[in-house]
């Protein structure tokens, strides 16, 4: 709840994407990309849904951010929200392993107090989903009251459910059916408004682990392997440099 809207954040950092309830699979991130305290993590939101393990996911980052609240940084993604989670599978879940689904309200009333995006180093901008028409500069997520439920427009909707298009220039309406897709000239133009070099963002499965855009100034990170059981697709984790250097 003390945190801003925006995040700022030194590196060295560990940049991890969706993970969506699978735990095992994030104990294997832990095992390669370092353990906490000794490595910084910024997670990107999407921690429950789809995967198994959707309350232990959840759980064992929240006692991180608790312990090493310096050392581990969560962000919102699409999927903290009530209406989300009641089709995707975190509620039955919660009702299926506690009886009820109290947990899954407390969990729920957890997610509003998020904050929305990161800037490492004062140059990356690290969001879940991506921008929106709405927004501009970084002083206007600033003022977003995030502490409730995610819209289904608005700018809030539009940094947790929108997506590049490499066919794309400028933003246009998305087929999720909330936020925008949008192109190479809205991340040039945000990037310099801003004074920034590159967008970090989750949200698409990748079937390589990660996806690099528009002359390198986005890029896709995604961490959650073999997504649902069945894609057959690899996870990465992006590690950046005290330089702005980056490593998948």
């Amino acid at each position: 709840m003390k945190e801003s809207n925006v995040v700022h954040i030194q590196a060295p950092v560990t940049v991890v994407g969706d993970i969506h309830g699978q735990f095992f699979d994030m104990i294997e991130i832990f095992k390669i990309g370092g353990y906490c305290p000794d490595t910084n993590y910024l997670f990107l939101g999407d921690y429950v849904d789809r995967g198994l393990f959707s309350i232990e996911t959840i759980s064992l980052l929240v006692c991180l951010k608790l312990r090493y609240p310096q050392r581990v940084h969560l962000i919102r993604g699409n999927h903290e929200s009530r209406g989300v989670t009641q089709s995707y599978g975190f509620y039955t879940e919660c009702s299926r392993k506690y009886g009820n689904p109290a947990v899954w309200h407390y969990f729920t009333d957890m997610f509003d107090y998020l904050s929305l995006s990161c800037v490492i180093d004062d140059k990356i901008f690290c969001v879940h989903g991506g921008l929106s028409p709405s927004i501009h500069s970084i002083d206007q997520i600033k003022i977003i009251d995030r502490f409730r439920e995610i819209p289904h427009e608005g700018p809030m909707a539009d940094l947790v459910w929108s997506d590049p298009d490499g066919e794309r220039d400028e933003f246009s309406l998305s087929p999720r059916g909330a936020g925008y897709t949008f192109g190479a000239q809205v991340v040039k133009k945000f990037l310099e408004v801003n004074s920034m070099t590159h967008i970090l963002r989750a949200h698409q499965l990748c079937n390589e682990g990660y996806m690099v855009m528009f002359d390198d100034r986005l890029s896709t990170v995604w961490s959650a392997p073999n997504y649902c059981y069945r894609c057959g697709n690899l996870a990465s984790v992006l590690e950046v440099g005290p330089g702005g250097e980056r490593k998948w």
